[in-house]
């Protein structure tokens, strides 16, 4: 059986130069170069260059996906928008994270790996960065979520006590890139969904106009001068340095009455609730299937038996009805419904006047054993 190994980096600050892009086509001549990306995947042999030292050289995100179960993501960010003293809190149990410094760099490698059934398998890589993209502009602006979700793991995997408090008030509302990330890492659904049940102040959405007009106002006027000229001189970092700026003014205003964290036990608590829950409005949609198609399946039975006395002829089976009918046999009155329904009678026959009078006489019969006993009901 062959195996499948998918390698794609993304250069987002500045492009490739044609050097760049031939120094890499030299490490696969398979590989798709362009100004921006390069990709490649494997299904014999390895790549050969190393992932960290092209990372480091050029490029600003790296996903790497494989079908034994390895999924990678490194994430390059410039030095001074990420605080590794802040962050590394959140990951210091989780053993698959590494932050590391690189020059004036700083580069979030996420390298897991998993064997449990389900979590394997053959899964084309292609579309997976580019989901997970935004997440770099986030942790560019700020935005500490993706570590929370990182948090999250140890916490599911018993790797914390349960009297520690989560590092955020809350997760939510999820980003798209959020929801892939816990998707493409196995994040347990419940616990996120546990998590993000409550918002991270002044992280999670939209950043609040009020808020960054007045962030943007209180800039002296020599400081946005150079932050327009360095926005003139395509610098992509300028509107990352304002966004970070107004979400650390949120998260001030908010600190004044800040929000109690959760422990560790209460998001496992709210975890098993949701997952009941879930499991809960499984059943009754199975259940609602069922009956739906026990509905069907006697319907299609009705239809069939229908058929059945239109082929053997209504005159004789009406007198078969008949009999019934008089014997005071419930099986008869189904018969005669079936007749009574079909336009082929009326028309082959005539007989709807003596039909109803056999129902009658039917019906009279069943009410008179009704008042006298328990058995069948009409």
């Amino acid at each position: 059986m062959s195996e499948y190994q998918y390698y794609e980096f993304q250069a987002v600050d500045r492009p490739l130069g044609e050097a760049d892009r031939q120094a890499l086509q030299a490490l696969s001549s398979r590989a798709r170069v362009t100004a921006r990306s390069f990709t490649n995947h494997y299904n014999y042999g390895d790549f050969r260059g190393d992932p960290l030292e092209l990372m480091e050289r050029w490029f600003d995100l790296h996903l790497y996906l494989t079908n034994w179960g390895t999924r990678r993501l490194m994430i390059r960010v410039p030095g001074r928008f990420l605080d590794i003293a802040r962050f590394e809190v959140f990951v210091r149990k989780v053993e698959w994270v590494e932050i590391r410094e690189s020059g004036e760099s700083v580069i979030i490698d996420i390298h897991y790996r998993t064997e449990e059934p389900g979590h394997s398998g053959w899964e084309e890589g292609e579309g997976w960065l580019d989901a997970l993209g935004p997440l770099r502009a986030d942790v560019l602006g700020g935005d500490p979520r993706l570590f929370y979700l990182l948090w999250l793991t140890a916490a599911e995997a018993g790797d914390l006590d349960d009297d520690e408090e989560e590092p955020l008030p809350g997760v939510g509302p999820l980003s798209g890139a959020l929801e892939t990330f816990a998707d493409f890492f196995h994040v347990a659904p419940d616990l996120v969904q546990a998590s993000a049940e409550r918002p991270a102040d002044g992280v999670g959405g939209d950043l609040p106009a009020d808020a960054v007009h007045g962030v943007i106002a209180a800039i002296p006027e020599a400081e946005k001068t150079a932050l327009l000229q360095r926005l003139v001189d395509g610098d992509p970092h300028v509107a990352a340095e304002i966004r970070g700026r107004v979400r650390e003014a949120v998260a001030s205003a908010a600190g004044e009455a800040p929000a109690r964290r959760r422990t560790v036990a209460d998001l496992r608590s709210r975890a098993a609730a949701i997952r009941k829950e879930r499991e809960v409005e499984a059943a009754e949609r199975r259940e609602a299937e069922r009956r739906r198609r026990a509905e069907e399946e006697e319907e299609e039975a009705r239809r069939v038996r229908l058929g059945v006395l239109v082929a053997r002829g209504m005159a004789s089976v009406w007198r078969e009805v008949e009999t019934e009918v008089e014997r005071r046999n419930a099986a008869g009155y189904e018969r005669w419904a079936c007749c009574a329904t079909s336009r082929c009678w009326r028309r082959r026959t005539g007989r709807r006047r003596s039909s109803r009078s056999a129902f009658d006489r039917f019906a009279i019969g069943m009410n008179a054993r009704d008042s006298s006993s328990s058995g069948w009901r009409g």
